[in-house]
């Protein structure tokens, strides 16, 4: 039932996103049922960016988003957080809920499976060492995000560490391709499907034909097999190799493995180490296995998941560190790319002005009424509409009896 409710939901939310997106003509937009109750206004900032600053002044009562926004609501003071995404109702849906996944375009998967097979490996050792060394991680990824400066929104400015120490540990880092994490993906699917938006590859298709189309965790599986083995295969060299990622605390595994290259190459003999190590955020790297050097990598840093699947599809870059909507946009598209592995699950939150007497969702909940009944409704931030914090805030709102009004 759960599932069902979810694809429902996630149907509405992605029909918003596709328009948004500009891929289909504005359809008449599905509605679920709803009960009279408080009403509380959803808005749309220009991304996450302006969120703090808006809750600062006093422009929104609240904002949806992904780490560290969340934690830098709750270290500068502006802000208190009322849910965890993982913790939004119904009890138990929103429970590791997809995220970010690893990427790579088919033909250089079929002509170097063994590089593949290595950057996974090394992906799943750098989702290791976050876990284990979380506030060491949480340094470098303050370094690569801001060079460890501070998040500065107006008066509003906090320490990065700070945040980012915060932040980690609420983002569940995770490499298992297992088959709830891969329903979890098609969800996504199931919802676009059933709403007519799917024009290409994965229109009509089987959950049996989907899969085949969607993953290919064949790469997982052999690093896995080497990281037991305690080997990395030498993979033949193959020239230049290009990775897209988001500047995002999500993607931590991949500024881990690039800031400890010297740990990762001494303990499993895998490296990308950058050409210059002062660099807070390398662009260039020398992917090195068992001490030989097996390309001339590039990192590239996207704006958002649709352009780094657009650098995918010219074959600009082969791998890439990315959102799982997109890559499914993508594959759907017909870009030649498979998931690999998830990256991360959850990592997402409500947050509210700290002077709200709030302290859970079922406070939230009591405060919306209150304010609805004053006659001042709530004002709520989310990212691009259609998003999936977007659609967790409405389904959760919904769920609780309030009225979404966007505004």
């Amino acid at each position: 039932m759960a599932n069902k409710m979810l694809a429902a939901v996630l149907a509405i939310g992605l029909a918003a996103l596709l328009v948004v997106a500009g891929c289909v003509s504005e359809p008449e937009t599905p509605t679920t049922p709803t009960t009279e109750g408080a009403e509380v206004g959803v808005t749309y900032s220009q991304g996450v960016g302006p969120m703090p600053m808006l809750l600062s002044t006093g422009e929104i009562d609240g904002y949806i988003a992904w780490q560290p926004f969340v934690e830098i609501a709750t270290v500068s003071g502006i802000g208190t957080v009322a849910s965890y995404s993982q913790d939004l109702p119904p009890e138990d849906m929103w429970k590791d809920h997809p995220c970010c996944v690893v990427v790579t375009r088919d033909d250089f998967a079929a002509e170097h499976p063994d590089t593949v097979n290595a950057v996974s490996a090394l992906a799943t050792l750098g989702n290791q060492y976050v876990n284990e060394h979380q506030d060491e991680s949480a340094a470098i990824v303050a370094d690569w995000l801001v060079g460890k400066g501070n998040f500065t929104y107006g008066d509003v400015s906090v320490s990065s560490v700070d945040v980012l120490e915060k932040a980690i540990p609420t983002i569940k880092f995770t490499s298992e391709p297992s088959e709830q994490w891969m329903d979890g993906v098609n969800l996504f699917v199931d919802a676009q499907d059933e709403l007519g938006y799917l024009t290409g590859t994965l229109k009509g298709t089987t959950k049996e034909e989907r899969r085949a189309l969607l993953f290919n965790t064949q790469p997982y599986t052999e690093g896995k097999k080497m990281i037991d083995a305690g080997e990395i295969a030498t993979p033949a060299p193959v020239g230049k190799l290009g990775i897209g990622y988001l500047m995002s605390d999500h993607h931590a595994s991949l500024f881990v493995a690039i800031k400890k290259w010297e740990y990762f190459e001494e303990n499993y003999g895998i490296a990308l180490k950058p050409k210059d190590p002062s660099q807070s955020r390398p662009e260039n790297l020398d992917l090195i296995v068992n001490g030989e050097k097996i390309a001339d990598v590039t990192l590239v840093s996207g704006a958002a998941g649709p352009a780094l699947m657009q650098l995918a599809a010219t074959d600009n870059i082969q791998m890439a560190w990315v959102g799982a909507p997109p890559a499914i946009s993508a594959i759907d598209k017909g870009t030649p790319i498979k998931i690999v592995q998830p990256v991360n699950t959850e990592g997402s939150g409500l947050v509210v002005a700290a002077s709200a007497p709030v302290n859970d969702w079922p406070s939230f909940v009591d405060w919306a009424n209150s304010r609805a009944a004053e006659g001042k409704p709530l004002k709520i931030a989310a990212p691009l509409k259609g998003s999936i914090q977007d659609v967790m805030l409405k389904f959760a709102l919904k769920d609780s009896g309030l009225v979404v009004k966007e505004v």
